[in-house]
């Protein structure tokens, strides 16, 4: 069953959506639909999803070392002909 309504685009979408049409060969109106069909699952999948943390945990990092200068550990990892 189909709804028949009026909605109006802006410029920019109307026209991605032409040439999506013409592209395709499809109508202009399946051409809505199916963007429609993909911008609203999308949108249903992200919202499930559940946000994205970092856990911060120790590093472990050594005594005695400068974590400030990475040519110093360059050479302390690799030798002096790290370059």
């Amino acid at each position: 069953m189909a709804k028949r309504t009026t909605v109006t685009l802006e410029d920019d979408i109307a026209a991605q959506l032409e040439e999506r049409a013409r592209l395709t060969g499809a109508s202009f109106e399946e051409v809505i639909n199916q963007a429609l069909r993909v911008g609203l699952s999308r949108q249903a999948r992200s919202a499930k999803q559940k946000p994205f943390k970092v856990l911060a945990r120790p590093l472990g990092l050594r005594r005695g070392l400068s974590y400030d200068n990475i040519g110093d550990l360059l050479e302390y990892g690799e030798g002096s002909h790290h370059r």
